[in-house]
C-alpha cells in the first residue's frame, strides 16, 4: 500500500494544481461544498497540511506542527488564487522531492495519523484521500467533472469501505441479521458490502443480501463526506433500493462518516 499511496498522493498534486490553474479569480472566491469554505479555503487548508509535513520526521508522540495552518489560512484569503496556486506548487513540489527522497523503513515508521498511531505510509494514504475528496469539494460546484477514475479515486474510496462497520452499525443503525449491499456504478465502482452479526463489520462479498443501496461513485463518497443532502439525490433518482427498501432507504440517508 505505500508505493500506491505515495504514488497516489503524488498524482493528487498534479490533479490538484492543474484544476487551479483552470480557475478565474471570481472562481477561487466560491463556495465549494465543504461547508463554510470557499475554494481558496479548500487549497489553503491542503496547502498548510503539506507546509506542516514538510521536513517532520514521523513520530507517534509528536504530531505534525498543524497549529500553523490556521495563520496560514487565514493570510491566505488575503491572496489572489493565482499567488496561493503559486504557493501550492512550491510547496508540494517540496513534498514531491521529500517522498521521493524516503526509503521504505521511513514509510514503515510508527506515525500520528489522524486515524490513530499507524505508520507514515498508512498516513499518506489518508493525506490521498484528504486530497481528492476536496478537489472533488471544488469541481462539483463548478461543474468541473473529473478525476472520478484512477488509482487515487479507488484509494479514496476504500478509505470509506475501512469505515463500513462504523458506518453501518452506528451512523445508519441498522438492526441485527441485515445483510447490506452497496453497488457502485463508474469506472471506480464494485461493491461495499456488511453484515449485523452481534456488530456491524464490513465483509468482501454477498450474495444474498437483506438491502442494497445503488449509486454511483461520486454520489456515494459525496454522502459518505457529508457534502450533500442525501435527499437531493434520492429524488432526483440517482440512489435506487432493493430488497428490504426501508433498511435500504435508512442507510442511504445515513452515509455521512467524516466532514
Amino acid at each position: 500500500m505505500t508505493i500506491a499511496a505515495v504514488t497516489n498522493l503524488l498524482h493528487c498534486f498534479r490533479t490538484f494544481t492543474a484544476l487551479g490553474a483552470e480557475l478565474s479569480e471570481a472562481e477561487w472566491n466560491s463556495a465549494s461544498l465543504c461547508p463554510g469554505w470557499s475554494v481558496k479555503d479548500v487549497a489553503a487548508h491542503l496547502s498548510g497540511i503539506e507546509r506542516a509535513l514538510s521536513g517532520w520526521v514521523p513520530s507517534a508522540e509528536n504530531p505534525p506542527p498543524f497549529d500553523q495552518i490556521g495563520a496560514y489560512m487565514a493570510e491566505a484569503r488575503g491572496r489572489s488564487g493565482a499567488e496561493l496556486l503559486a504557493d501550492m506548487n512550491a510547496i508540494v513540489q517540496g513534498r514531491q522531492a521529500e517522498l521521493s527522497a524516503m526509503a521504505d523503513a521511513d514509510f514503515e515508521a510508527t506515525s500520528w495519523t489522524p486515524v490513530g498511531v499507524q505508520t507514515y505510509g498508512r498516513f499518506m494514504a489518508v493525506r490521498t484521500f484528504d486530497f481528492w475528496v476536496h478537489e472533488q469539494d471544488i469541481r462539483v460546484p463548478l461543474g468541473l467533472e473529473g478525476h472520478l477514475d484512477g488509482g487515487a479515486a479507488a484509494m479514496s474510496l476504500d478509505e470509506v469501505r475501512l469505515s463500513l462497520g462504523y458506518i453501518v452499525g452506528k451512523r445508519a443503525s441498522i438492526p441485527e441479521g441485515q445483510r447490506i449491499k452497496i453497488v457502485l456504478s463508474g469506472p471506480v465502482g464494485g461493491e461495499l458490502c456488511a453484515t449485523v452479526d452481534g456488530r456491524a463489520r464490513g465483509v468482501d462479498r454477498l450474495d444474498d443480501p437483506t438491502a442494497t443501496v445503488s449509486t454511483d461513485l461520486l454520489t456515494f463518497m459525496l454522502l459518505a463526506c457529508g457534502r450533500i443532502d442525501p435527499e437531493v439525490p434520492i429524488a432526483a433518482g440517482k440512489v435506487s433500493f432493493a430488497g428490504d427498501l426501508s433498511v435500504a432507504e435508512q442507510l442511504a440517508r445515513n452515509l455521512r462518516f467524516t466532514f
